[in-house]
């Protein structure tokens, strides 16, 4: 079934309704009582693994009900898959994706660089994607289809990425490179940012929205999970941008590695490094 302009352009709107509802539920907590866990605690993960400390807290759970319930309401046979409350009909024609609270660790700090992301695919296919900054005012939306926007300060505003066509010009950025990548992978990025001009840590998703608003030019990351790439492709291909795994194929339904660009040319670049440690 072909997705019309207006059914997607009604869908837009509802994801715009989707964040509001998890801001309601997250911002109360921000920089306050926020009641950390550790999913990780009794585990036995070695320390040097990202995973040995897996923190959640009550916005991250929060919000996912919150949306999970505006869902329900309005589109009872959509299916929704997300990080804190799994999956519920994930081979529906349409399914949302949701990760509440991307970069607890930044929420947990009191950083603002945590987001929500919502993804939407239709037929298997991303479509519809946001990540959103409530506590700033910020909501990163697009789709091939519809192109990408910025809503912030009462405002819209179009979003594109730049052209960068070498990496020795490139502004780059991962999560935790130490943590994040296994040994291949770190020497991979390792070879990619002593090529690029700037790197930045600890950005999480925010700087998938960074490529999309063209401020910078490439995120490299790994052992993604679904929730945590979908709502990004839509939204950086609506910009004008690409998203790729390590062997620059589109990404599957199961994350893992992921490159973001705002131009194919310093992908390229980029790629003869990651390619040696794709998965």
């Amino acid at each position: 079934m072909t997705l019309s302009a207006d059914r997607l352009a009604a869908l837009d709107a509802f994801i715009v309704e989707l964040n509001s509802a998890s801001a309601g539920a997250i911002l109360p907590l921000f920089r306050s009582d926020h009641g950390l866990e550790d999913k990780a605690a009794g585990k036995n993960l070695p320390r040097d693994t990202h995973a040995a400390f897996d923190p959640v807290t009550e916005a991250d759970r929060g919000a996912e009900a919150a949306i999970r319930k505006l869902i329900a309401e309005r589109f009872p046979e959509h299916g929704v898959i997300g990080e804190e409350y799994g999956e519920d009909r994930p081979d529906a024609e349409f399914v949302w994706v949701l990760d509440p609270v991307d970069g607890t660790r930044a929420f947990i700090s009191g950083l603002p660089l945590w987001t929500t992301l919502i993804g939407l695919r239709h037929q298997g296919r991303p479509v519809l994607g946001s990540i959103g900054q409530p506590y700033i005012g910020e909501l990163y939306v697009g789709s091939p289809a519809l192109g990408s926007r910025l809503i912030a300060r009462g405002g819209e505003k179009a979003l594109r990425v730049r052209p960068c066509p070498v990496l020795t010009d490139a502004i780059i950025a991962t999560t935790d490179p130490e943590a994040c990548f296994d040994g291949a992978e770190l020497g991979a990025w390792r070879q990619v940012r002593a090529a690029a001009k700037l790197a930045r840590l600890g950005c999480d998703a925010y700087a998938y929205a960074m490529v999309a608003a063209g401020t910078m030019d490439m995120v490299i990351e790994a052992g993604l999970k679904s929730w945590d790439v979908e709502a990004a492709i839509p939204l950086i291909e609506g910009a004008g941008g690409v998203v790729t795994d390590w062997r620059g194929a589109p990404i599957g339904q199961h994350g893992g590695q992921m490159a973001i660009a705002g131009d194919q040319r310093v992908l390229d670049e980029a790629l003869v490094a990651l390619k040696r440690s794709a998965k």
